[in-house]
């Protein structure tokens, strides 16, 4: 059974879904700019984000110079030039269309050691005000899959062999031609990280997501990493029909 206190919308469209989203992360960051200089926000990188971050950069509404951007994961074994980079995706979408006051990317072609002290030291600096991310089919959030998610983990960025079924699921995006084109290994924020956000904002469409929703509010545990999103205190979560459909059965919310 679903909490009450959580915040659930459910949209007839991938495209309703993100652009709400969207509408409610700059609302919360017109907040965030009236009292402070640097607003700190953690984004993720899927075709799921595309109208969330396509309402974005076309906001009048946000001061971007006051906004410090970071991706929370990234292939190793691409180049940094690959389009399939989530850096290259955020860059795509949205950093390029915008005038940030600082973005940190995940570099994996670096020293992965030194990678991981460099991008923790810039996580560390300062508490995370937003993070947007999305639920993956495995039920992992950013690259935290069932095999490796830790709800109690000490590390800040860890490197991460992906499961089949994440790996799947790039090609199922149509992000890859085929699995053997996804690499194998990444590197990801790791869960207490993202879960440290102030604001969470979780955008999760198509059917093929649609198992890990009901298995998101089916019970806390690290066979379904998404499911630790239940226990934030100030998580909104924006669904298509499509993505809801296995949880409308066991629960019914509004329709928008």
């Amino acid at each position: 059974m679903l909490e009450s206190s959580k915040d659930i919308h459910v949209f007839t469209t991938a495209k309703l879904a993100g652009s709400n989203a969207g509408i409610q992360v700059e609302r919360h960051i017109e907040e965030l700019q009236e009292k402070k200089d640097s607003i700190r926000i953690v984004f993720a990188a899927a075709p799921s984000q595309d109208a969330m971050l396509a309402y974005l950069s076309k906001s009048e509404r946000i001061r971007w110079d006051k906004i410090v951007a970071f991706n929370m994961d990234e292939y190793i074994g691409l180049s940094s030039e690959a389009p399939e980079t989530f850096a290259h995706y955020l860059e795509t979408h949205l950093f390029s269309k915008v005038k940030l006051k600082e973005k940190h990317t995940i570099n994996a072609e670096a020293s992965i050691e030194e990678e991981i002290n460099r991008y923790s030291r810039l996580i560390q600096d300062a508490p995370i005000d937003i993070v947007c991310l999305g639920i993956g089919e495995n039920g992992h959030i950013a690259f935290n899959d069932p095999p490796v998610a830790n709800f109690n983990d000490p590390l800040i960025l860890k490197e991460v062999n992906l499961d089949s079924s994440c790996r799947m699921q790039q090609v199922n995006d149509g992000c890859f031609s085929s699995i053997d084109a996804v690499p194998q290994r990444a590197l990801t924020l790791t869960i207490p990280v993202l879960f440290s956000g102030e604001r969470l904002f979780c955008v999760v469409v198509g059917e093929k997501k649609s198992q890990a929703v009901k298995d998101t509010f089916a019970g806390v545990n690290t066979w379904c990493p998404a499911s630790i999103l239940t226990t934030h205190k100030k998580c909104e979560f924006f669904f298509d029909t499509a993505a809801f459909k296995e949880l409308a059965k066991v629960k019914t919310v509004y329709d928008n």
